[in-house]
């Protein structure tokens, strides 16, 4: 009887494993130099040109620099003309080249106590108002546990009233406070005067009296008579944006200015108390509030400022019929005015966010960054047709053969 040895494989396994790559390496210094040599790659590039051209300049002599100024002086015309072109561009550069915009400083404007409205005192006015049905009340307690909302949010009077009494002086009133309250807030912060303010941009969607809100401003502050005033209305939740933006193409235009901007919203007639529960999220959402910025593209701003506005993107999907319906105002079957939330408001603003998005991350990327993206776009996409292929390739053999396994 023969002893049976274990078999040996053909290839020796080794006692030592592989070495961890992700441990032994510190790969966030890789990438660290990666970003540095995208980054600085032009000045790396040029700086064994640059030491060349001193080292070939080092060997100059007197004499050679004596050659070098007579033959400048006989060749006058060419030195004008190059002189004259290149202060012809330079000038060109500084007078074309955008004007730096900076945000000195902000206020948000916080109500007093007393318009304080937690999710208890929301509730029991809501039931208080006697509009509402059984139904319509548990809806809007379930949004406002989902949405987010905390127990320092503010209404105006007019709506915590018992009864409500909205009216177009209450919403003056609202208003006033808010507007006058921020900026008192600002020009306190920033020391600026109000005739120093040459642009003024407000915007508030669902109010727009006569006069208009930045015509209240410009009255209650007495600002000069040659700013440069707007008032943007019915633009929704991106207004505060949109009138940046305005501020910003307005600074390029006028030296030496400051901007301010209003960015509110006006509750007092504005309130809901029907009960179309599409019109009721908005009751649940909105609060009482508004910011006052200000910009200005003066030099002398710079280091006292919190940011530089460097880009501002622009993306409108009003072409589209559901993006352009997703938010309106509009009158229910019982004839009272409220704003309409549509079940596409999320998709909607998510496929405008994605597509801000991909507009602006050119322009903030580095470029190294961009690399590593379309990088990984082009491999993900071939290897995806690798798989396909594979995949195909794989159910050829497998019908090739048969369903039934084969005895060996």
């Amino acid at each position: 009887m023969t002893d049976s040895k274990p078999e040996q494989p053909l290839i020796p396994s080794s006692s030592r494993k592989l070495p961890d790559f992700k441990k032994s390496v510190k790969l966030k210094y890789v990438k660290l130099g990666y970003h540095y040599l995208i980054t600085h790659g032009m000045y790396l590039f040029l700086s064994p040109l640059v030491v060349v051209i001193t080292a070939q300049l080092s060997t100059f002599s007197i004499q050679d620099l004596y050659d070098l100024w007579e033959h400048l002086q006989y060749n006058l015309i060419s030195v004008i003309i190059c002189s004259t072109l290149l202060v012809f561009l330079s000038t060109l550069y500084f007078l074309t080249r955008p004007r730096p915009v900076y945000l000195v400083n902000f206020a948000c404007y916080k109500p007093d106590e007393f318009r304080k409205c937690p999710k208890r005192i929301f509730m029991d006015r809501s039931q208080l108002a006697g509009t509402f049905t059984e139904e319509n009340l548990q809806f809007q307690r379930k949004i406002l546990e989902r949405s987010g909302l905390g127990e320092e949010t503010y209404l105006p009077e007019a709506v915590l009233n018992v009864p409500p009494n909205p009216s177009m002086k209450e919403a003056r009133k609202e208003a006033e406070i808010v507007m006058f309250g921020a900026i008192d807030e600002l020009l306190a912060k920033t020391s600026i005067k109000p005739k120093d303010i040459g642009i003024l941009v407000v915007n508030c969607s669902l109010f727009n009296p006569t006069p208009s809100l930045s015509a209240m401003v410009i009255n209650h502050y007495k600002l000069r008579g040659n700013i440069q005033s707007y008032n943007l209305g019915g633009m929704g939740c991106s207004a505060g944006l949109l009138s940046i933006d305005l501020a910003k193409n307005l600074l390029q235009v006028h030296p030496n200015s400051y901007a301010l901007v209003i960015s509110m919203e006006n509750i007092t007639l504005n309130w809901y108390f029907g009960n179309d529960r599409s019109k009721l999220v908005s009751n649940c959402l909105f609060r009482m509030g508004g910011a006052a910025i200000l910009l200005s593209n003066k030099r002398s701003d710079r280091r006292r400022s919190k940011y530089q506005l460097v880009h501002t993107v622009r993306t409108h999907k009003g072409a589209d019929d559901k993006c352009f319906a997703c938010v309106t105002q509009e009158e229910d079957s019982a004839g009272k005015i409220g704003v309409t939330l549509s079940k596409d408001l999320m998709a909607v603003a998510g496929d405008a966010l994605k597509t801000n998005i991909t507009t602006l991350g050119p322009l903030v990327l580095p470029m190294s960054e961009q690399l590593l993206f379309f990088a990984t776009l082009v491999g993900r996409k071939h290897l995806k047709q690798f798989s396909v292929c594979c995949m195909e390739s794989f159910e050829d053999r497998k019908s090739s053969k048969g369903e039934k396994p084969m005895d060996g």
